[in-house]
Protein backbone atom coordinates (compact mmCIF):
# COMPACT_ATOMS: atom_id res chain seq x y z
CA UNK A 1 0.00 0.00 0.00
CA UNK A 2 2.73 2.68 0.96
CA UNK A 3 4.28 2.14 -2.11
CA UNK A 4 0.92 3.00 -4.20
CA UNK A 5 1.90 6.65 -4.04
CA UNK A 6 -1.24 7.26 -2.20
CA UNK A 7 -1.70 8.70 1.26
CA UNK A 8 -2.36 6.21 4.22
CA UNK A 9 -5.19 6.38 6.60
CA UNK A 10 -3.99 7.03 10.39
CA UNK A 11 -4.93 3.52 10.95
CA UNK A 12 -2.22 2.48 8.43
CA UNK A 13 0.53 5.13 9.24
CA UNK A 14 0.14 3.57 12.64
CA UNK A 15 0.73 -0.07 11.18
CA UNK A 16 3.41 0.97 9.24
CA UNK A 17 5.41 2.41 12.40
CA UNK A 18 4.90 -0.33 14.79
CA UNK A 19 5.99 -2.78 12.09
CA UNK A 20 9.09 -1.08 11.31
CA UNK A 21 9.79 -0.60 14.92
CA UNK A 22 9.60 -4.23 15.64
CA UNK A 23 12.03 -5.49 12.52
CA UNK A 24 14.04 -2.41 13.92
CA UNK A 25 13.95 -3.22 17.55
CA UNK A 26 14.50 -7.02 17.56
CA UNK A 27 17.82 -6.41 15.35
CA UNK A 28 18.56 -3.61 17.43
CA UNK A 29 18.24 -6.03 20.82
CA UNK A 30 20.35 -8.38 19.00
CA UNK A 31 23.20 -6.11 18.32
CA UNK A 32 23.05 -5.11 21.96
CA UNK A 33 23.46 -8.67 23.01
CA UNK A 34 26.03 -9.61 20.80
CA UNK A 35 28.10 -6.49 21.45
CA UNK A 36 27.69 -7.83 25.39
CA UNK A 37 28.97 -11.54 24.59
CA UNK A 38 31.95 -10.15 22.16
CA UNK A 39 33.20 -7.74 24.72
CA UNK A 40 33.03 -10.76 27.85
CA UNK A 41 34.94 -13.07 25.01
CA UNK A 42 37.37 -10.47 24.39
CA UNK A 43 38.45 -10.04 28.00
CA UNK A 44 38.58 -13.92 28.22
CA UNK A 45 41.09 -13.89 24.80
CA UNK A 46 38.13 -16.36 23.34
CA UNK A 47 38.77 -17.30 19.99
CA UNK A 48 34.95 -16.85 18.89
CA UNK A 49 35.51 -12.97 18.81
CA UNK A 50 36.10 -12.29 15.53
CA UNK A 51 32.76 -14.63 14.69
CA UNK A 52 30.90 -12.46 16.96
CA UNK A 53 32.25 -9.53 15.41
CA UNK A 54 31.36 -10.88 11.81
CA UNK A 55 27.65 -11.29 12.94
CA UNK A 56 27.39 -8.13 14.50
CA UNK A 57 28.08 -6.59 10.74
CA UNK A 58 25.78 -8.69 9.87
CA UNK A 59 23.33 -7.48 11.62
CA UNK A 60 24.37 -3.80 10.87
CA UNK A 61 24.02 -4.60 7.45
CA UNK A 62 20.07 -5.59 7.78
CA UNK A 63 19.79 -2.44 9.86
CA UNK A 64 21.31 -0.56 6.69
CA UNK A 65 19.30 -1.73 4.47
CA UNK A 66 15.75 -2.23 5.93
CA UNK A 67 15.94 1.63 7.29
CA UNK A 68 17.30 2.66 3.83
CA UNK A 69 14.51 0.97 2.27
CA UNK A 70 11.69 2.47 5.01
CA UNK A 71 13.08 6.17 4.09
CA UNK A 72 13.06 5.82 0.35
CA UNK A 73 9.24 4.50 0.40
CA UNK A 74 8.65 7.77 3.20
CA UNK A 75 10.74 9.89 0.70
CA UNK A 76 9.46 8.84 -2.83
CA UNK A 77 5.65 7.61 -2.25
CA UNK A 78 4.68 8.96 1.15
CA UNK A 79 5.07 12.55 2.14
CA UNK A 80 4.67 13.72 -1.98
CA UNK A 81 1.20 12.23 -1.08
CA UNK A 82 0.18 13.50 2.57
CA UNK A 83 -1.46 16.53 1.85
CA UNK A 84 -2.47 16.70 5.65
CA UNK A 85 -0.03 18.42 8.23
CA UNK A 86 -0.68 16.12 10.88
CA UNK A 87 0.91 12.94 7.92
CA UNK A 88 3.72 14.95 6.78
CA UNK A 89 5.17 15.36 10.38
CA UNK A 90 4.10 12.03 10.96
CA UNK A 91 6.80 10.68 8.68
CA UNK A 92 9.20 13.14 8.90
CA UNK A 93 9.41 11.74 12.41
CA UNK A 94 9.76 8.45 10.98
CA UNK A 95 12.72 9.46 8.94
CA UNK A 96 14.04 11.28 11.79
CA UNK A 97 13.93 7.83 14.11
Amino acid sequence: MAQLNQALSVEERNLLSVAYKNIVGARRASWRVLEQIRSKEEERGSEHVATIVEYKKHIEGELEEICGDLLDVIEKNLLPNESEAEGRVFYLKMSGD
